[in-house]
């Protein structure tokens, strides 16, 4: 038994008074005479055995409430654990993420949770608390109350490791506190086992409240399968986590205009097909009707007016023809010129720039096209079949291409295709394996193997290239090699005219790297923004002389379409989505865990973590106690004679 208020302990030495006036009691007794002396001796006797008696039983009724009286001042009790007297330290991590919408028995788990550590801890409890985008550090629910209220969902979800480190951090250095760790999640499985490093110092406690949601369907993807000079069919791809549903409406609109609507059925996957006027600017929102998470059934995207991207061919003696049918003049505006009618001043204002088989790249040239690659131009090199090796390698030096080394005079297949370039991605649906391959009579061998995208049988690279520039190690023309005729030109010389201009995609997602083009020049000290109604956003920009690249990815965090501003002029809307991971149903389960406690109730938790900080109180049976002795020295001093 301990006692909050000990110090009054001290009073217990006043029980001495009462025993000092019941020994010390002077009492002077009147002499009375009896003819019968024997009688009264004996009845004097029996009086004060009976008087002694009573005095005693009632000097230890006093000193027993006298006593309890004390001790209940003193506010005995009980620790009902051995860490009672111990620190306790508390750091909550709270899972702020969009599959925290699911909904439970007390409404979404998120706000479940939220009332949870609201209503159950006290007050002016000192906690630590983090979520996915946010930190409260050694502050009280009172103080954290309308930021808990007020919190909203987040794009994106902390790994559960990060979690379980970052909360390890958040505690105080001190080695005699009891540190809870609490992870509240639905603990969505990721893909890999979920794990916790052991921690001797730390108790790590999991809550996993539980999901009442059975079905959930989401927009996971939009793209353009089918496109002519009139129209375009846009593809809607949606998923389904539950049992199959037969009707499911789609809804296409521009802006808050109704164009469409659809209906699919679908078990896991489906798609929708609509068909929309092309070359004209749409500012997309695609809605589906689903009881399950709400954040994926909306999905934004961007139809912009494009630019036809400019494309000029250098040649000496070489036919460029080939060049002409693919960068046709739907997509592309393609100028062609002889080196010695070249007006230099036409570099600068194109996106990619072909050298086709010119035997000497001279000094002047080689300058304007430093230049051009650096202000974020693309450059194709097809050398000619007796080249100046020299001028050709300084260029290369200048452009951190691999040099030529020597001619080789051995015919060679080109068998292989590096998919993993990002001249190549997306660029076909599967590996080729099966195409007729093309092959060359001279070629120059490279002296490294780096940043190849196509290779002869032997490994060397026919294809090599970087972020800006590229060069073929052998001339196309018909007599050297057949390439022109074969199946590889077209996706390799197509997607470098494509990646010259970084035109706006459909749409780009929250949270990953997103590289953004906008073409257009601004002044020296002018930026881009990203303005929406409810927010406005500077991002990462690069600055060229016809135009910036923005660099997005934690932000903006907010799904919907923006307009890209340069002050209060729209040069363009782009659309960005939430990450489609948080759809996912599955759930890990904890119960395998042995170095966690798991629970399905927050409540539960703070309550088990209090009980080890809580006591049995003990002062109010001491007044009882004190009452009842008080009740008892009445009775006696009424009823005993």
């Amino acid at each position: 038994m301990q006692f909050k208020n000990p110090e009054l302990l001290y009073a217990l030495f006043l029980l001495v008074i009462p025993i000092l006036i019941h020994l010390f009691q002077l009492r002077r007794f009147q002499k009375v005479e009896f003819t019968n002396v024997k009688f009264l001796k004996s009845v004097k006797l029996q009086t004060r055995k009976s008087s002694q008696l009573k005095k005693w039983i009632t000097l230890f009724t006093r000193m027993l409430l006298l006593a309890c009286a004390i001790i209940a001042f003193a506010q005995p009790y009980i620790p009902n654990t051995e860490a009672f007297n111990e620190t306790q330290e508390t750091v909550i991590y709270l899972d702020n993420s969009f599959s925290m919408e699911a909904t439970g028995s007390n409404g979404t788990l998120l706000n479940a949770s939220i009332q949870d550590i609201i209503n159950t801890l006290p007050e002016d409890e000192k906690i630590n608390l983090f979520t996915n985008d946010k930190t409260f550090r050694n502050t009280t629910i009172k103080a954290l109350k309308n930021d808990l209220i007020q919190l909203s969902y987040s794009p994106n979800q902390l790994n559960y490791d990060a979690a379980y480190l970052k909360g390890k951090q958040l505690f105080s250095n001190s080695g005699t506190a009891t540190k809870n760790l609490v992870l509240v999640s639905d603990f969505q499985q990721k893909g890999s086992l979920l794990n916790f490093e052991k921690d001797s110092t730390v108790q790590l406690k999991l809550v996993q409240p539980k999901s009442t949601l059975v079905s959930n369907i989401s927009i996971d993807s939009v793209f353009v399968s089918n496109s002519t000079s009139e129209t375009l069919d846009l593809n809607v791809k949606l998923s389904n986590q539950a049992e199959p549903v037969d009707n499911v409406t789609i809804s296409l609109f521009n802006n808050d205009a109704l164009l469409t609507k659809s209906a699919v059925s679908i078990d896991d996957e489906a798609e929708a097909i609509f068909t929309i006027a092309n070359n004209k600017a749409i500012n997309g929102k695609i809605t589906i009707e689903d009881a399950g998470l709400q954040y994926d059934n909306t999905f934004y995207f961007n139809i912009n007016t494009k630019p036809k991207i400019k494309v000029l061919a250098i040649n000496e003696d070489a036919d460029d023809s080939f060049l002409n049918r693919i960068y046709t003049e739907d997509e592309f505006d393609f100028k062609s010129f002889k080196l010695n009618a070249l007006n230099f001043n036409l570099i600068p204002e194109q996106n990619l720039i072909v050298l086709n088989e010119l035997n000497n790249i001279s000094n002047a040239l080689k300058t304007a096209l430093i230049a051009f690659k650096n202000d974020g131009g693309k450059l194709l090199i097809i050398p000619s079949k007796e080249i100046d090796l020299n001028s050709y390698n300084q260029t290369f030096r200048d452009l951190n291409l691999s040099v030529f080394s020597k001619q080789n005079t051995d015919e060679k297949r080109i068998t292989s295709i590096n998919y993993n370039h990002p001249l190549l991605a997306n660029a076909f649906y599967a590996k080729v394996t099966n195409f007729q391959y093309p092959k060359v009579e001279k070629s120059y061998r490279f002296t490294s193997n780096a940043n190849n995208v196509l290779s002869y049988e032997d490994g060397s690279p026919f294809l090599v290239g970087n972020a800006n520039s590229y060069a073929f190690s052998s001339a196309l023309n018909s007599d050297n090699s057949n390439f022109k005729n074969s199946q590889l030109i077209i996706p390799v010389l197509y997607n470098l005219g494509l990646q010259s201009l970084k035109l706006s995609q459909l749409y780009y997602t929250i949270g990953q790297p997103n590289s953004i083009a906008i073409q257009t020049s601004i002044g020296q000290d002018d930026i881009l923004t990203l303005d929406s109604d409810e927010t406005s956003v500077i991002p990462l920009q690069k600055t060229f002389s016809k135009s910036v690249v923005l660099e997005t990815e934690d932000f903006p965090n907010v799904a919907g379409i923006l307009n890209v501003k340069n002050k209060e002029n729209i040069l363009e809307n782009l659309s960005f989505n939430y990450n489609r991971t948080e759809s996912n149903l599955s759930y890990y389960n904890l119960n395998a865990l042995a170095e966690a406690d798991v629970e399905t109730s927050l409540a539960t938790t703070i309550n088990n973590i209090k009980s080890d900080t809580s006591i049995n109180a003990l002062w109010k049976w001491f007044v009882i106690f004190a009452l009842l002795f008080l009740i008892i020295e009445m009775l006696l001093l009424k009823y005993l004679k």
